[in-house]
């Protein structure tokens, strides 16, 4: 590592930090920095592996995911369209599913927040649901569980739907049947058990931004000081796309 380079790794909210060499990850000259905090980082790597490796999409089958305009489900949509597939996006606002939809390809949206949201989402799969990218947990999981067909796969990436209450929801009822009788495959998984996959991975993720096969979406703040109700809007929802404080 040379003075100016530009390299990635995790530190605290702080402007300056004292890092071993090994723990810095550099970004080749050309690339863009921002994109190593979305599909070339930890979001994209998740949404990659998460939809391919664990979810097993083909195309011509049905995605279905949840945060779907946060920094990783964004992102999953986008990749699942590539691979020929349709995907339905779920959302918390109207705002955001048009934007899934508009402007990243998106099939289908729904915005769990509006009126009959088992409806709307039965009518935005009427051929079911093969793959389901869970970045919520909480009555989503638990409708799309409903929604899945035989031999359908799920990828257990997040529960943003509880990491800010003090008395989780009960999870959906009756999954032991339900994954029985469609012979469901339910898998949590972390974007580290594919660490030795990286390398491959970003080649191909680059190669869809180059081509712009793939947009990143960044919800930009700016100053350290903003960090704190940055993080605390981003639980809320706030977001659209990945959300990233920029140092004065």
């Amino acid at each position: 590592v040379q003075v100016g380079d530009q390299v990635l790794t995790s530190t605290g909210w702080q402007q300056y930090s004292v890092q071993k060499p090994a723990n810095l990850e550099l970004i080749p000259a050309g690339h863009d920095p921002l994109h190593y905090l979305g599909p070339m980082g930890v979001n994209g790597l998740t949404a990659y592996f998460g939809l391919l490796s664990v979810g097993e999409a083909r195309s011509e089958q049905t995605v279905m995911v949840s945060a779907a305009a946060g920094s990783v489900g964004h992102l999953v949509g986008q990749m699942a369209k590539i691979q020929g597939c349709t995907v339905v996006g779920v959302a918390g606002s109207d705002q955001k599913n048009d934007t899934l939809v508009s402007k990243l390809g998106f099939d289908a949206a729904v915005n769990y927040k509006n009126g009959d949201y088992r409806a709307a989402l039965k009518e935005a799969t009427p051929d079911g649901v093969d793959v389901y990218f869970d970045n919520t947990g909480g009555f989503i999981l638990g409708s799309a569980l409903f929604r899945m067909n035989v031999g359908g796969r799920i990828a257990c990436c997040g529960v943003v739907s509880q990491y800010d209450t003090s008395s989780p929801e009960p999870g959906p009822k009756g999954i032991p049947g339900l994954l029985v009788n469609k012979r469901i495959t339910m898998r949590g998984f972390l974007v580290f058990d594919f660490a030795d996959q990286y390398a491959e991975a970003r080649s191909e993720i680059h190669g869809w931004l180059q081509s712009g096969a793939l947009i990143s979406l960044t919800d930009q703040v700016s100053g350290l000081a903003a960090a704190p109700d940055a993080f605390v809007d981003l639980l809320a929802g706030g977001n659209i796309g990945t959300r990233v404080v920029v140092l004065d």
